[in-house]
Formats: C-alpha cells, structure tokens, sequence
C-alpha cells in the first residue's frame, strides 16, 4: 500500500508541474535517451553480452503539431568494462495541415566502466537527413524535419553515489545543416509564417545533467524519478532575406526537465519500459523543433 502511494504521489507531482510550467516544452537533441545516458533499471535481469531494444514515443510539440517517434536499438558488452551502443531512430510529424515522416539519426558510441561507480561514454550523432525537407517547393521549418541535419559529437560520464544516479553529457553539433526555411515566404494565411526563420541555421551545443533515484516497487517493478536540466549553450543563428546572420535572441539557456521511469521485468531476459516526460522551465525561443509539452515513450527490452 505504501509503494503505491508513492506512485500515485510522484505521477500527481510531474501532472502538476507539467502544468504550472504551461506545458510548453522539453527540448533534447537525442542524447537524453542514450543507452547509457539513461537510468540503470535492470537490476534483476541476467548479465548477457548483447542487449536488443525497440521503442515508441508520442508527444505534442509548439503549433499544435503532434509528434510520433521510433526507434531500434542494439547493445553489446565486449568485456567487462567496455561496450557499445548502435541505434537508430525515426519521426513523424503532423499538424497545420502538414505531414512529415522519415528517418533521423544514427547514434554509435562507447562506453568505459573505470570503476564500478564511475562510467565514461563517447560517441556521434550520424544524420539521415539533411535537415531541409520540402513541400511546394518552399522549405520547411524544423519543426517538420526527421533530423537536425547535424553531425555531433557526443560525450558523458555517469557516476553512481549510493542509490543516486548521476550523468553529466555535452552534445556538439560538429557540422550544420542546410535548412532554408524562411518564414516570409509563407502566405499571411499560413501558420507557418509565424514560425522562426531558420535559413542557413546554426545549431549550439548542449550540456545536460541527469539526477536519477531507483525505487524498487517489488521485484518486478520498479520506479525511478529523473531529474533533467538541458542547457543551450549559446544563441542559435540563422541568416535572413539580405544575407546578414542573425542570433535567434532566447534560443541559449536553460530547459528544465522532469521523468519517470516504470519498469517492469517481464523475466529474467526482458523488460518493458514506461518512461513519461514534463518540462518545469523552458527557454523562451526553441527554433530548432525539438519543443514538447510532454513526452509519453514504450520501450521493450531483451537481452540474449
């Protein structure tokens, strides 16, 4: 009785805030979901070398558009303290009378366990595309792109203090894409003329942190609260009608994020996992179309 009263307490904690916050978006350029990025909450299953993950998400994003994600994952121990980590992701995008589905990134890393409470990862955000898909012949605005179009490098180190789970990752666009939206070049009548102009974009990096706490419901379930806070690291950039670059003034500072995990082992090789995810603070421009009020992801896990 007492474990589900906590359950009930935390889900009704993130409902509120979600809306005191105006539930008006999350923001995550793909490492926040990074195998080893991620809460460890599979305490019961066996030690196996390989890992097969597949997952879904629905979220709703900025202009009404609603957004449906996809994913495969595969995960391989190489020895006791290194392995790595291949995924590859997909998205759907529909609203405004607009339709938009395609592949997103590859993402490849490493992980180093240097101690049994300290773990170091590296890796790259490869892109399916490029960032500057078209409709009548006008580009879209980020909002509708599968990908930011970007290559990035990726780094984080994870560090576990009794119970409490910590991570630290940078996320840094090495590359830019080659989006050419411009908002006037859209009718008056089109909702898409009040969306940021993103001609020639110009993405900045990402810093995170991740304060995770494992509650173990009953031997087969568990619950984990995740706090997220995401810093932009600078003003975004685009370059407008005349050719002159311009900071997307708002777009650097802080998105503060909150999750909970459920995870519930199926036996000792899989699992399912319900992950549900708020923002408390937002920054106030978010041109890069990464925006949700809320995110709502499945995942099944299994492990051979």
């Amino acid at each position: 009785m007492k474990n589900i009263r906590l359950l009930l307490s935390i889900t009704a904690f993130f409902t509120l805030l979600s809306y005191l916050a105006n539930a008006q978006g999350c923001s995550d350029a793909g490492f926040c979901t990074i195998n080893s990025f991620k809460p460890n909450n599979s305490s019961n299953l066996i030690e196996t070398k390989n890992q097969f993950k597949v997952g879904v998400s629905f979220g709703k994003a900025d202009y009404s558009i609603l957004v449906f994600g996809s994913y495969v994952e595969y995960n391989r121990q190489l020895n006791n303290n290194f392995s790595i980590d291949a995924k590859v992701t997909s998205v759907a995008q529909n609203g405004n009378n607009v339709s938009s589905f395609g592949l997103s990134d590859i993402y490849l890393n490493a992980n180093y366990k240097i101690s049994e409470k300290v773990k170091f990862a590296f890796g790259a955000k490869i892109p399916l595309a490029d960032g500057n898909k078209i409709k009548d012949n006008l580009s879209l605005p980020m909002d509708y792109q599968s990908s930011l179009g970007t290559v990035d490098l990726i780094l984080g180190l994870g560090y576990d203090l009794n119970k409490i789970q910590l991570v630290a990752a940078l996320q840094q666009p090495l590359t830019q894409n080659n989006n050419g939206f411009m908002s006037e070049k859209y009718p008056s009548s089109s909702k898409l003329s009040s969306f940021q102009s993103t001609n020639k974009f110009k993405r900045s990096g990402d810093f995170l942190l991740r304060v995770s706490y494992p509650i173990t419901l009953n031997n087969k379930l568990k619950l984990t609260p995740s706090l997220l806070p995401i810093y932009h690291l600078a003003n975004d950039k685009y370059t407008d009608a005349l050719g002159s670059e311009k900071e997307i003034t708002g777009s650097q500072g802080l998105t503060f994020n909150g999750n909970v995990y459920f995870d519930y082992e199926m036996n000792t090789n899989s699992a399912i996992q319900l992950n549900l995810g708020v923002p408390f603070v937002v920054r106030t421009k978010k041109p890069d179309g990464l925006t949700r009020s809320f995110v709502i992801n499945l995942e099944y896990r299994v492990k051979f």
